[in-house]
């Protein structure tokens, strides 16, 4: 098992918090931009940067990720290429795309992604809060003890 992040738009804590439980629970950690990362030379933290480019990172993880990794990523067509893969993807403030619920999901990003081509101010997402950053680190621990125990 692996964790992928989509590391071009993590927010800091999230990257954070993602940097300990790895190295409690040993668990290798790549962290994808097209950028350089300034993280921490830590055993099971690895960094890969590609090209530039719309989507590039996405589709490295897209096509590198493996059933029963984890992902990390707030792009819904990135998990929508995932989850049917058979890997957990959450997003940063630790909503958990499932096959129940990414076809509704991409839909309204889809429909939302309209309105602004159309001229339409949808606003953006409100700010990273304390409360967002308990509930990835909550359903991160979650998920990770479940994937830990299914390679057990």
């Amino acid at each position: 098992m692996q964790i992928w992040v989509d590391a071009d738009a993590c927010p800091g804590p999230v990257r954070d918090i993602l940097l300990r439980a790895v190295q409690r629970l040993k668990v290798p950690i790549v962290f994808v931009a097209n950028k350089p990362l300034a993280l921490p030379r830590l055993a099971y933290v690895s960094t890969v940067q590609v090209g530039a480019g719309l989507d590039v990172a996405d589709r490295h993880i897209a096509t590198s990720a493996q059933p029963g990794d984890l992902a990390v990523t707030q792009d819904i067509p990135l998990a929508a290429l995932l989850v049917p893969k058979g890997v957990v993807v959450m997003d940063p403030r630790g909503e958990l795309f499932t096959p129940e619920n990414i076809d509704e999901r991409l839909s309204v990003r889809n429909f939302m992604q309209d309105l602004r081509d159309s001229g339409v101010t949808t606003g953006g997402p409100s700010s990273f809060s304390q409360q967002d950053r308990q509930q990835f680190a909550a359903t991160l621990d979650r998920e990770l003890t479940r994937l830990v125990k299914q390679q057990g």
